[in-house]
């Protein structure tokens, strides 16, 4: 088959299409997918750098969407042709993976492979971020960084769906336009304004709620000063740079403040999670209530134009890989 190879850590031209890859191996309790959609996330970008370690050589990639090719003998849940989705299984920059069948998940018909791509990942986050982490509820507020990208406009769009208001912080015009469109009541350019004063003038100086943060390094410090006493920072990416060490002092300091650093694994801990999860966001989609935003679609042998794009924070919406 064809697929992305890694072989040293580095920038995007480590992302080297090779024809002659082997077919994965099919276990037991696998299923193999022929994929016809392949996400792009941040995420991918860490493991290619070396961030988040792998051993080399690896296949970058954590979701897909595709058609089932073949089951392994122990699979009863699926067969041969069923539509089907995954998140958080490594691999997918290639025609086909092998995945485990608890981790896999069957595609709502009227779903194209490209939508329920663009909703795997960065949907669920979106879902467990507002649902469990910060159960945001009516009456409070959230500041969303990043508020244009693909997690971004879920996550506005899922907090809107749960009565809050939203503050989105975004670098243009066009991407405010965007932000906007999914439901942010408040829109900060962060390259014309100061997010943190902006916010606080927002909020009549009382402070937002929580701050939804995947951004990390520039902006951390002002997220914690955006914060009402007792407010919550969810830090779940770091798109541009680690957050230093943290003085547990400051969110004493800052009004008894909350900070949690949460992953998306750990909210997919078991097979019911991941379904229920799933059906929510999925349903959602398949009825209109929850918006999809696709960017940029790029043929897989362009992998490393896709993360050249994803790291310049230029794209709105999902990015994607078709085989």
């Amino acid at each position: 088959m064809k697929a992305i190879q890694v072989r040293s850590l580095g920038g995007p031209e480590v992302l080297v299409l090779e024809s002659d890859v082997a077919l994965p191996a099919v276990k037991p309790g696998d299923l193999l997918i022929r994929h016809h959609a392949i996400g792009v996330n941040y995420i991918d970008v860490y493991f290619r750098l070396g961030t988040y370690p792998m051993p080399l050589p690896f296949i970058p990639g954590r979701e897909g969407a595709g058609v089932v090719e073949a089951i392994g003998a122990e699979v009863t849940d699926f067969k041969v042709g069923d539509r089907v989705c995954y998140p958080m299984f490594p691999g997918s920059y290639a025609e086909y993976s092998a995945v485990p069948a608890d981790k896999v998940v069957p595609m709502p018909a009227g779903l194209s492979f490209e939508q329920a791509t663009a909703a795997m990942l960065q949907g669920l986050t979106a879902h467990y971020l507002t649902e469990s982490t910060f159960p945001i509820a009516a009456g409070q507020t959230a500041l969303i960084h990043a508020a244009a990208g693909g997690a971004g406009l879920l996550l506005t769009q899922m907090a809107r769906r749960r009565g809050a208001r939203v503050i989105a912080t975004v670098s243009t015009e066009e991407k405010a336009a965007v932000a906007r469109e999914a439901g942010a009541h408040e829109v900060i350019l962060y390259t014309k304004s100061d997010f943190q004063a902006e916010t606080r003038r927002l909020s009549d100086g009382r402070g937002v709620d929580v701050v939804y943060d995947s951004v990390g390094l520039t902006t951390f410090d002002g997220s914690l000063a955006c914060l009402r006493p007792r407010g919550t920072l969810v830090l779940f990416g770091a798109s541009s740079g680690p957050v230093p060490p943290v003085e547990p002092m400051r969110l004493n300091n800052g009004g008894s403040l909350f900070l949690t650093r949460p992953s998306l694994a750990h909210h997919l801990a078991t097979r019911a999670e991941l379904l229920a999860r799933a059906a929510d966001v999925l349903g959602w989609v398949a009825a209109g209530e929850l918006k999809l935003r696709i960017g940029h679609t790029f043929p897989l042998a362009e992998a490393a134009a896709s993360h050249r794009a994803i790291e310049s924070r230029a794209t709105t919406g999902k990015l994607l890989l078709i085989p």
